[in-house]
């Protein structure tokens, strides 16, 4: 078992010149903390691979991450990998590592809601149930999943649903896969349906996150204009905006990929149903493409992960097809 310390709040501790907590725990320390994985008969490799608070991640060191994970798994003797980071971007980084994953080996994602300095730290059984759950063979060709509070979400359906609760991740429009009870893994469903792995990079990218809003005259939505290789909007409800930012996005879907997303997060944008001046029917025929139920983060990982390997727009529009079926 290898397992990837990226930072976060799970191995945060007091900085004395602050007195706010910051990332400092190596991954051996992490582990010392969970004596139960000594008497697992589980072997365990270390990575301490980033120092860094999940807010600071970047798609360099996600990117670093899925190679060398792709490395350690190609060498052998390894049955799954577990990564801990901070909680503020779990979603984000379970997708990103799924888009690109395609070997059998689970990739198991946890972190912590309250630091080693708190009363009740969950760190140390969110560490615990991610290596039960990376080692159990029935997780084998799940792609990246989520384990926090004892339950195992997919990266697709996983949201971080809460700021400070230990409860704070969920799967709203499915429920979590399994659990983890008794040192083993209890299954509730069947493992997720996985699309075809994303391509490395060959290009640079960069994709903008456009959130609309009550009374938004889309004077923001230019600057976009020029900036960016690609753009997600977080639209209303089930993918609608003001009628005035129509002309706007209409002009970007001309020369650049413009996905449609809901900013609620859970649920689909819809295709056909709504037919006003900026409403999903009208905002689809003007060339947008839409995002199915993805969150607008998810969204814009995949659209990323497309520009970056110089997918062409017909490419594009079936991969936001099949990943969103």
């Amino acid at each position: 078992m290898a397992v990837y310390s990226l930072g976060g709040t799970i191995a945060m501790t007091t900085d004395p010149t602050t007195g706010g907590v910051v990332p400092a725990l190596s991954a051996h320390e992490l582990l010392a903390a969970v004596p139960a994985l000594e008497t697992s008969g589980i072997s365990l490799q270390v990575r301490d691979f980033r120092r860094l608070p999940g807010a600071s991640l970047s798609f360099q060191d996600l990117t670093e991450l899925s190679g060398a994970i792709k490395a350690e798994l190609d060498a052998g003797g390894v049955e799954g990998v577990v990564v801990t980071q901070g909680t503020d971007t779990i979603e984000e980084t379970a997708f990103l590592l799924d888009l690109h994953h395609d070997r059998e080996q689970p990739i198991i994602v946890t972190g912590a809601m309250r630091n080693p300095t708190l009363a009740g730290p969950d760190g140390p059984a969110n560490l615990h149930a991610a290596v039960i759950a990376a080692a159990d063979p029935g997780l084998r060709n799940g792609g990246c999943l989520v384990v926090l509070g004892d339950e195992i979400h997919t990266a697709r359906s996983v949201r971080k649903s809460h700021t400070t609760s230990p409860a704070a991740f969920a799967s709203p429009s499915a429920g979590p896969i399994g659990r983890i009870a008794e040192g083993r893994v209890r299954m509730t469903t069947a493992l997720p349906h996985r699309s075809h792995p994303l391509a490395e990079a060959v290009r640079a990218a960069r994709v903008g996150l456009y959130t609309v809003t009550l009374g938004d005259d889309g004077a923001l939505l230019d600057l976009w204009d020029g900036n960016c290789d690609g753009l997600v909007v977080a639209a209303f409800g089930v993918g609608h905006v003001p009628e005035c930012l129509v002309e706007g996005l209409g002009k970007l879907a001309a020369h650049i990929p413009v996905v449609l997303a809901s900013r609620i997060g859970n649920g689909p944008v819809l295709t056909a149903t709504y037919g006003f001046p900026g409403s999903e029917k009208d905002l689809l025929a003007r060339g947008l493409i839409g995002a199915g139920d993805l969150s607008p983060y998810q969204a814009r990982l995949l659209l990323h992960g497309l520009i970056a390997q110089g997918a062409d727009r017909a490419s594009i529009l079936e991969a936001f097809a099949t990943a969103t079926d």
